[in-house]
């Protein structure tokens, strides 16, 4: 990295990276064309840039009222990963939550459902209002369930 990280950095460093083409371009090229325009973004993802994209970010994030702000609605985790695959000697979870960190209100996490065939957990967080205000939505309730 450059800059590099400090040498007592203890911690995970995410910084995405994309490029874009249009479709046309993406179907008339060979398969190592477009690996090249990756290689590029990830080659040009110098320090420079990632304070460029925080700066950036951190503009329309304060614009915005930080993540507090009631217009938003944030997807998280993966139905790639098994969450209630493993098992410890103690039985099948009962549920999966994805501990304190990270949360706000309008958090949604998906994850693969305990009882699998196309299921789905969700983790919803909510302030106390309006979780309230949903678990009284008798038409949300309808369509929503625990198992048991």
């Amino acid at each position: 990295m450059d800059p590099p990280l400090p040498e007592n950095y203890f911690g995970v460093y995410l910084s995405p990276v994309q490029t874009t083409t249009k479709t046309g371009n993406l179907l008339e090229n060979e398969f190592g064309w477009a690996a090249l325009k990756l290689h590029q973004a990830v080659t040009e993802h110098n320090g420079e840039k990632i304070s460029s994209e925080m700066n950036r970010w951190l503009k329309s994030f304060l614009k915005l009222g930080g993540l507090s702000s009631p217009n938003i609605v944030h997807m998280g985790s993966s139905p790639r990963f098994n969450k209630y695959g493993c098992e410890f000697g103690m039985g099948k979870a009962v549920a999966v939550r994805s501990g304190y960190g990270g949360k706000f209100d309008g958090k949604i996490l998906a994850y693969p459902g305990r009882e699998g065939g196309g299921s789905i957990d969700l983790e919803v967080c909510l302030l106390p209002e309006f979780m309230e205000a949903l678990e009284s939505d008798q038409e949300f309730m309808s369509l929503a369930s625990s198992s048991s």
